[in-house]
């Protein structure tokens, strides 16, 4: 028996250049005219329709000055200063790939992307190393198209399930968010370019996201909704951070004064720049002295109202100074600035393998009764919806992606061996055709498209099926994006037509002694629990980006054995999730409104009622089944947790945790180890058990070992008293849990806190104006 040691640290990107970069920024700054300082921290505008009215008031249309796309299909731009050799830089979307457009004008070439898989995939997978590779990748296309900056990553909580970004986002849990999102951070800024964090904060719904007030205490805050970026920007030092759409206890975020520079720069020690969101925010002045120094995409008013307000005094040109200050920090890091010579060719062939390596990393097997996957390739298999024959890559506006192609699921089969049911393929390409026909055209690439109604199929002719062929394939799709959230009807829970189509084949399948599989091919969480018993198998796919049908393959035919665990929790109903009483909030009665292209938004509030109780740390300390716990997935072998031991019994600053690991099974796999701690609870309210930290074994050989070690600190320890405006590690027993999923714990050991531990000292900042009833245990 071979046994493997990990040894997990962060070691942070150098710094020590800052402040000399800092001081030539400062003198750059006193060489610009008022107008190019103006002009610097307001964007160079965007291209969207004409007679499209922006919610600061004016039209659409390009900032004067400088109007040409460096890259077209890119997001924005930054001015150019050319006397004084400061470059424009180009920042572009998204989350799951470089977006920008795939054809030119007068230009044979093409520019496709990687469509990577979503965010929620990449947290599934658990394994920083393989999202820095994803990051890396993405970055070498940003660097080799011309771009300097990312607007991602996207680490917004999974607060509730129907958030419609949720795609993008990467977990309920801030750590799990915090880490994964410091991984694809580093791997994408190790190519030169920059990334831009988002969205600075509490950003966790679309209806409304415009105007609405997010009323949260400062604990949950702290706790959950801050910890991830807090995580994100110690240990990856992105080069921006993007302030979100949303109030946070009465004023814009980009517009807070404590958001951006108490806790980001004076707590955190933050050296990069703040952007907003496209269009974020209301009062341009307030942004510069909140210290949100780039405004983006830029509107011709901004400019006006900052020079105005220099002249009239009514803002600093100190404070104006240093805006500008940090924003040539970071041109000067970029490769714009240092006169890069992109290709326009990155290597988009090896990128899609790192995809499709991703994808199946990440991917969840949910159930697999009487071991129904792998399935052998070499039989005929009967594929069943719609989204399988034109999978779902990734979600819908800022998060999309112009991709060369996606692989269908009949395709990655065949490609595997498997032999499809030639006539139901053709049967469901011709319904899709019609379709797709009959859809209203988008008017805007972030317009979300009608999902079309699933297939209908006489029961006689899958009957006919499961006489010929070895197993079905039923595949489940949803999409979301930017300014809608989802529904409960026909998305959360699945629709008539779906429910009909699995109860169909399943009857038929089962009655012939074959299997059921159901590939959810989703951005988001659904309602599993009422019609999970049709299936013999479950494999969650999520949206896997362009290698889509290759990555699901490989997990079905054995290929890979599945090793991701779920990020979010399963709930077995949408009642059972702790804010589904208060989101999204509600509209308050007013004249006033904030239209901007396909939607409306009226003043909202949303009270977090739930406070620190999101997710599994809600379901397990209310004792609330779930249909699937959070840390939860299954593997083709089995895992044996061994040795639970800690360095010391009291803890005095750090600790160490190590545990066994050992493949009892008959494959080769790997295995996720999370480490749960329950902490006391006499001074504060506290979840039942916390995730503290996690890692993913190599690929284990079936009797081969491997040891994790965890350190952990007092930071990972402490909570945060709000009376103090301090993080406190509680004296008091602690209980250490290594778990394979937040309800299935396989090891225990324990340690004491003689004496409370003051860990950090923070400023008394974002004060709810009202009060709040949050949950308590």
């Amino acid at each position: 028996m071979k046994t493997k040691f990990l040894f997990l640290s962060f070691l942070p990107l150098s710094v020590f250049a800052q402040q000399s970069i800092h001081e030539k920024s400062k003198a750059l700054v006193t060489k610009m005219s008022l107008e190019e300082k103006v002009h610097l921290v307001v964007g160079m505008g965007m291209k969207l329709p004409p007679g499209i009215t922006l919610p600061d008031g004016s039209k659409t249309g390009p900032v004067v000055g400088q109007t040409a796309d460096k890259v077209e299909g890119a997001a924005g731009t930054t001015f150019a200063v050319s006397r004084l050799h400061i470059p424009s830089m180009v920042v572009a979307d998204g989350p799951a790939g470089v977006r920008i457009s795939p054809t030119r004008k007068n230009d044979p070439n093409t520019y496709y992307a990687t469509a990577f898989p979503i965010g929620t995939l990449l947290a599934s997978t658990w394994d920083t190393a393989t999202v820095k590779k994803v990051g890396a990748a993405m970055g070498n296309e940003l660097k080799e198209y011309g771009i300097d900056i990312l607007l991602a990553p996207a680490l917004n909580i999974h607060r509730n399930p129907l958030g419609g970004r949720n795609f993008e986002y990467y977990s309920e849990d801030p750590l799990v968010a915090g880490r994964i999102a410091a991984a694809y951070v580093n791997g994408i800024q190790s190519n030169g370019v920059g990334t831009s964090i988002k969205h600075y904060v509490a950003n966790n719904q679309e209806t409304n996201r415009n105007t609405v007030n997010t009323i949260v205490s400062e604990r949950a805050l702290r706790e959950i909704y801050l910890r991830g970026f807090e995580l994100t920007v110690k240990e990856a030092h992105p080069w921006t951070v993007m302030s979100s759409y949303n109030k946070v206890n009465g004023t814009y975020t980009s517009e807070s004064y404590d958001l951006l520079t108490t806790i980001l720069r004076k707590e955190w020690k933050y050296k990069g720049f703040v952007m907003t969101d496209w269009f974020g925010g209301k009062d341009a002045v307030a942004q510069m002295k909140a210290g949100n120094d780039l405004l983006m995409p830029g509107t011709p008013k901004q400019i006006e109202t900052i020079e105005e307000a220099i002249k009239n005094k009514t803002l600093s040109e100190d404070v104006l100074n240093e805006n500008a200050a940090r924003i040539l920090d970071i041109i000067q890091e970029s490769p714009a600035y240092r006169n890069y010579k992109y290709s326009n060719i990155p290597d988009l062939k090896a990128h899609a393998q790192v995809a499709r390596a991703a994808a199946a990393d990440g991917m969840v097997l949910l159930k697999n009764e009487s071991n129904t996957l792998p399935a052998k390739a070499s039989q005929k298999v009967a594929v069943f919806g719609v989204t399988a024959y034109e999978m779902i890559t990734g979600g819908t506006g800022s998060g999309d992606v112009n991709k060369a192609y996606a692989v269908s699921l009949p395709e990655g089969l065949t490609k595997a061996g498997f032999t499809i049911d030639e006539a139901l393929q053709k049967e469901h390409l011709s319904y899709l055709e019609k379709a797709k026909a009959a859809q209203p055209k988008k008017r805007m690439f972030f317009e979300p498209m009608i999902p079309i109604t699933e297939i209908s199929i006489d029961q006689n002719e899958i009957e006919q099926k499961a006489n010929d062929c070895g197993i079905a394939f039923v595949t489940i799709g949803r999409s979301s994006g930017e300014f809608f959230d989802r529904k409960l009807e026909n998305d959360f829970y699945l629709s008539k037509e779906e429910k009909q189509l699995l109860n169909k084949v399943s009857k038929a399948f089962h009655a012939k002694g074959k299997k059921v599989v159901v590939i959810l091919n989703i951005g988001g969480v659904i309602e599993t629990a009422s019609w999970q018993n049709d299936a013999d198998a479950i494999l969650l796919a999520w949206q896997p980006g362009q290698e889509a049908g290759n990555a699901v393959a490989d997990v079905i035919s054995g290929k890979i054995n599945p090793s991701g665990k779920l990020a979010t929790t399963f709930p077995v109903d949408y009642k059972d999730v702790p804010s589904a009483k208060n989101f999204p909030g509600k509209e308050l009665p007013s004249d006033s409104k904030v239209d901007f292209a396909i939607v409306k938004n009226v003043p909202a509030e949303v009270t977090y009622e739930e406070g620190i109780y999101v997710g599994y740390r809600y379901y397990n300390t209310f004792n609330v089944p779930v249909a699937y716990p959070f840390g939860y997935g299954l593997s083709y072998t089995s895992f044996k947790y061994s040795n639970l031991q800690l360095s010391s019994k009291i803890f005095n600053g750090k600790l160490t945790a190590t545990v066994t690991v050992t493949n009892t099974g008959k494959s080769a796999g790997k295995e996720v180890v999370q480490l749960y701690i329950s902490a006391p609870h006499q001074t504060i309210d506290k979840p039942e058990e916390e995730l503290k930290a996690f890692a993913k074994t190599g690929l284990l050989q079936p009797g081969q070992s491997q040891t994790i070690r965890f350190t952990i600190d007092g930071k990972l320890l402490a909570s945060f008293h709000t009376d103090a405006s301090v993080w406190i590690a509680d004296a008091g027993t602690y209980t250490v849990k290594a778990a394979s999923n937040a309800n299935t714990v396989l090891q225990k050991a324990g340690f004491s806190i003689v004496k409370d531990i003051v860990v950090e000292k923070v400023n008394k900042v974002l004060v709810p104006q009202v009060s709040i009833n949050e949950l308590k245990k």
